[in-house]
């Protein structure tokens, strides 16, 4: 336990100096994501929530899945995605399907297969300007030890997230989480695709893209934008960001 946690500090370490030297955040918000889905327990989903004009909006995440939980969320405007970002403290759900305290989003997340999860606050100024969440498809993945573990990493990572905090409310990056909401409608779209030509799940599609990217060597947005084109015949269109 103590190496683990000694790799999550070397990591986000690294992290944060790779923020401080670009102005490109979103690819670090996604190395965050990535980070804690792949080091902080296997099967785990990882989304990053912030407040881009007041709004809340996934600017990162290891997973489709983890991205479609978040957003059902804000539809729904609550969860324990918001009610960690609103309230600040830490969020944990033992077994959603004994858990009601949102109502009716128990039901949908189950439906995507959660049933635990944990969303912790992030901070800039003393000031809520987000959440880490993770979703695990096991009751009470979330036990006392593993959850100071992804305090911990939370704690790590928070500085970096909150500096990521802050220049949301500058114009770089709103420009910056304008591409990458368009850069995952693109995915999105590819994986519709996939689904309706393969008759796979979600998961089996992105996986598909994925790996074109990896031996390809090109981005997902571009694999993912010749797959829609290829298709439709004309590139995919952005989806409306409002200011």
């Amino acid at each position: 336990m103590a190496d683990e946690t000694s790799d999550f500090r070397v990591s986000i370490t690294e992290l944060q100096a790779v923020l401080l030297g670009t102005q490109s955040i979103d690819g670090f918000l996604q190395e965050v994501a990535s980070l804690a889905a792949r080091e902080l327990g296997d099967g785990l989903s990882c989304g990053i929530t912030l407040q881009p004009n007041g709004r809340p909006l996934t600017v990162a995440s290891s997973d489709t899945n983890a991205a479609q939980i978040d957003e059902l969320q804000y539809g729904l405007d609550r969860g324990p995605c918001l009610t960690a970002l609103r309230t600040g403290t830490l969020v944990r759900i033992d077994d959603l399907a004994s858990d009601q305290r949102w109502g009716d989003y128990a039901v949908r997340a189950l439906a995507h297969g959660v049933r635990s999860s944990l969303s912790m606050p992030l901070a800039a100024c003393e000031r809520p300007v987000g959440a880490l969440n993770l979703y695990s498809d096991r009751s009470h993945f979330f036990g006392e030890s593993q959850t100071r573990l992804a305090e911990r990493f939370t704690q790590d990572a928070v500085v970096a997230v909150g500096i990521a905090g802050q220049l949301a409310a500058q114009s770089v990056l709103t420009d910056q989480l304008r591409a990458s909401l368009a850069s995952r409608a693109v995915i999105d779209q590819a994986i519709g695709v996939i689904m309706a030509q393969q008759r796979c799940t979600a998961a089996d599609a992105f996986a598909i893209v994925r790996t074109a990217s990896q031996n390809r060597n090109i981005k997902l947005r571009q694999v993912a934008e010749q797959i829609v084109t290829g298709i439709t015949g004309r590139p995919p269109q952005p989806p409306p960001f409002s200011t």
